[in-house]
């Protein structure tokens, strides 16, 4: 059908079941579902990912730290993203592991943050570039030292911006928001059509000097 779509799923059919079925589907060798009624050889292809854990978790005493799973590339991948860079390492530069600009980078690191460690990054800086370090902790002398260089500490930059600590990726609808131009389901009866209020009406038409071309 030439489609591209994507499929989530939670749980060890995904590994068992899915998994093989779509392998089976690309090489040709599938013969359930609509496959052989279209007479399908094979073809297509598909990308294959695990999501990663909960950035951050509790610990026994109730606070947040970063999740072990994490390597450093993965914790350097996951800032990135959570800041709006694009991570893409460069490779000669050690601190430039992702950029939202040409001149804009980002820096994530697990070590202590020093003075030193901040001035020996700032003499290899261009004038006009910016960088975001995110450490687990820093020097205080490190916070305004540079007007181009922003330091934040990791956890307490992430929280409250979304849930952390959860592996089931569930989530508590209470009340799904309602189109009021949507028909309204009635069981067992017809479905009816909601009436328009004159305002959203008188809103909708054109006014008397309105041009399509305007």
């Amino acid at each position: 059908m030439g489609r591209r779509w994507i499929g989530i799923e939670l749980g060890e059919h995904c590994h068992t079941h899915c998994l093989p079925r779509l392998k089976k589907v690309v090489d040709g060798t599938d013969q359930g579902g609509i496959s052989k009624a279209v007479n399908w050889q094979g073809g297509g292809g598909f990308k294959y990912y695990d999501l990663a854990p909960s950035l951050l978790k509790e610990d026994k005493y109730g606070n947040w730290i970063i999740d072990e799973r994490y390597n450093a590339d993965m914790l350097a991948a996951a800032m990135a993203k959570h800041e709006g860079f694009k991570y893409s390492p460069d490779e000669h530069i050690y601190w430039k592991q992702g950029k939202s600009t040409e001149k804009d980078y980002i820096f994530t690191t697990t070590k202590l943050v020093t003075v030193e460690h901040l001035d020996k990054i700032h003499e290899e800086m261009q004038p006009d570039e910016s960088l975001l370090i995110c450490c687990k902790s820093f020097s205080k002398a490190c916070k305004d030292r540079y007007p181009n260089i922003t330091v934040k500490k990791i956890p307490n930059m992430l929280l409250g911006r979304c849930e952390f600590g959860r592996e089931d990726y569930s989530l508590n609808i209470v009340n799904m928001p309602a189109n009021p131009d949507e028909p309204e389901f009635v069981p067992n009866g017809p479905v009816k059509e909601k009436k328009k209020s004159k305002k959203k009406l008188e809103q909708e038409e054109p006014a008397l000097f309105d041009t399509e071309d305007e």
